[in-house]
């Protein structure tokens, strides 16, 4: 082992990081491997360090490098990037690694009272228990849980369908452990890293060549206008641009409609209106005649506003208008213009980028919303309230069979919510036929985050089977079969669309039934640990 890791522990913590991080999208398939042992100079340090400053500085140093590599382009760093949204990439690089020190201060409190051996065993399930805990946190953004690093490798992915992507986090992180002790205790410890990474490859291989069969398909269109999103939102823009950005959409969509797609969909804040409220009715009308004109569905990502004359029906975090006649909220939307009704379905965006679309804690801490916020203004969106399924009368396409129309339900997800697997799993349980994603990542650039961000929808469609279709403003639009495979996709920062056949699903896996499992599980040693560490410190206090 001594031959393997770095004599310096700083510098081995900082190797540990670097190869998880290089795990992650977009490095190819042959890096995805790296997540199975590149924990390994970070355990050797971990199990030699006795005192829990010295672990959790270790620790620190660790996931500071794996941040870095994995979320350097939160900050954008492009010309037009907003100097808030700057610093607030930079904050999260120093931020996110403390996260890290849930899972190495159970360690330090289980081998003090457990031992080494039975630490380490315990490691994986710590491991989970803070990803779980970081998605449930107001400030969440699990966007490196480990089981994301694996959406390139296939076949290994295939039993997401049962245990999720937290159970291949606990698979990752345990198959690090045994070769980590098969290196430092026992060889047997290899045969239970190879039993622990072999099973799920065997289960994906079956899987992979078992699936074959659907309900049927329907013809999609997804919209990508490539508008760079710092013009749209500047202060300088007019209604004629919106007017021209709104022929960009139609142009777009007239490709698709003519291609056989019966619902076409634009991608996440379309316009840089409230299309709803104010003097936007003509834009409206265009969209309705162009709907009924093409007899298409049209799902649309859309800021929404909302008035509350009454106080009384306004929801808990309904903000109070500057002459404070009305209370209002704000939404991150998605909206479906129908060909046969003039009501609009809607949904309001549910799970919020922390400090980028609203500041965490803000209800209780009134002033940080003003102290906090994008120059653009897109800082303080309100809380959608519930998970909404939009519902379509589409032709379904079976083999063999007649097209026959069908009411379709879709899933209305709006970019930062895809990444919540068992958020995204109570649409399906809802019936979902399958999980439409509306996303702008063009903020971003053509860096990693994108290609990140659409490889995690993979695992969406994996956990659920079902299909995932992603219109994207810059990119990366894509539809995602139910095994994970990429039917069709287009490239960064291109105006494009995708006229495509989805394959539609109505069986529930066991992990959409049961998408706590494994992170409840988890939380079990988490708490009897809990437990015996608050009695060690009473029975010591008790001594004195």
């Amino acid at each position: 082992m001594r031959y393997l890791i770095p004599e310096n522990k700083w510098l081995a913590c900082i190797l540990s990081g670097l190869a998880m991080g290089l795990a992650f999208p977009p490095a190819p398939f042959p890096f995805t491997l790296l997540v199975f042992c590149g924990l390994l100079p970070y355990l050797s340090i971990l199990s030699r360090s006795e005192r829990l400053i010295d672990i959790n500085r270790l620790t620190y140093v660790t996931f500071f490098s794996f941040s870095v590599i994995t979320l350097y382009w939160v900050g954008s760093w492009s010309k037009e990037a907003d100097p808030f949204l700057i610093v607030g990439g930079i904050l999260l690089l120093f931020i996110n690694p403390v996260f890290f020190l849930i899972p190495s201060t159970l360690f330090y409190f289980a081998r003090k009272h457990l031992g080494r051996l039975t630490a380490l065993l315990l490691l994986p399930f710590f491991w989970v228990a803070y990803e779980y805990f970081y998605m449930e946190m107001d400030a969440h953004f699990p966007w490196t849980i480990i089981g994301n690093a694996l959406p390139k490798f296939l076949a290994f992915i295939q039993i997401a369908d049962i245990i999720g992507v937290l159970g291949l986090s606990l698979i990752a992180v345990a198959v690090n452990i045994f070769l980590f002790l098969g290196l430092t205790e026992s060889r047997k410890y290899f045969a239970a890293a190879a039993i622990f990474f072999f099973l799920p490859f065997s289960y994906g291989i079956y899987s992979l060549a078992a699936y074959s069969t659907h309900a049927g398909t329907v013809k999609a269109g997804l919209i990508q206008p490539n508008i760079d999103p710092w013009d749209k939102w500047s202060q300088n823009n007019t209604d004629a641009m919106t007017g021209k950005y709104l022929q960009n959409y139609f142009d777009l969509s007239s490709k698709a409609v003519a291609q056989g797609a019966e619902i076409v969909i634009w991608p996440e804040t379309a316009l840089p209106v409230y299309l709803l409220s104010g003097p936007y009715a003509p834009i409206v009308d265009s969209i309705y005649r162009y709907v009924r004109k093409n007899n298409i569905y049209l799902m649309t990502g859309m800021p929404n506003f909302k008035v509350y004359f009454d106080k009384n029906s306004a929801p808990p975090d309904a903000k109070r208008s500057m002459s404070g006649e009305y209370l209002f909220t704000t939404y991150n939307s998605v909206l479906l213009f129908s060909p046969h009704t003039s009501s609009i379905a809607s949904y309001g965006k549910m799970k919020l980028v922390p400090f980028g679309e609203r500041v965490p804690f803000v209800e209780a801490l009134p002033w940080l919303g003003q102290f906090i916020k994008w120059n653009v203004g897109i800082s303080s969106w309100n809380i959608g309230r519930d998970s909404i399924l939009f519902h379509a009368n589409l032709h379904v396409n079976s083999k063999g069979q007649k097209p026959d129309i069908k009411e379709i339900k879709i899933s209305s997800l709006v970019c930062f919510d895809s990444v919540f697997p068992d958020f995204v799993a109570s649409y399906v349980r809802k019936g979902a036929s399958f999980i439409a994603v509306v996303t702008n990542d063009s903020w971003y650039g053509n860096s990693s985050g994108p290609y990140q961000h659409k490889e995690i929808s993979v695992l969406r469609a994996v956990e659920n089977r079902r299909s995932v279709v992603r219109a994207a403003n810059g990119g990366i639009s894509c539809i995602i079969d139910p095994s994970g495979r990429t039917l069709s996709s287009t490239e960064m920062c291109t105006r494009d669309f995708i006229a495509c056949d989805i394959p539609i699903e109505s069986k529930i896996t066991f992990y959409t039934k049961h998408p706590l499992i494994i992170p409840l599980l988890s939380c079990i040693p988490v708490i009897f640990i809990f437990c015996i560490a608050v009695i060690g410190k009473i029975k010591s206090l008790l001594k004195k």
